[in-house]
């Protein structure tokens, strides 16, 4: 992510840092709060928290213990 638009309503935050915050939140188990003003930050916000969700890489399979 290397996208550093800035986004003027959402007090100078990048794409890049609403993708981090969403993703943090979710590590942290924090509720979706995404910003209400802002489209495009609201979107990244939302793509962030979903992959802060994923446990695993969808291709990947969990090793079964031996």
């Amino acid at each position: 992510m290397n996208n550093t638009t800035k986004n003027t309503l959402s007090s100078e935050m990048s794409d890049e840092d609403w993708f981090n915050l969403g993703k943090s939140d979710a590590w942290a188990g924090k509720p979706k709060t995404p910003p209400e003003q802002d489209a495009q930050a609201a979107s990244m916000y939302d793509l962030g928290y979903s992959e802060g969700e994923i446990k695993h890489p969808p291709t990947a399979t969990p090793k079964a213990q031996q």
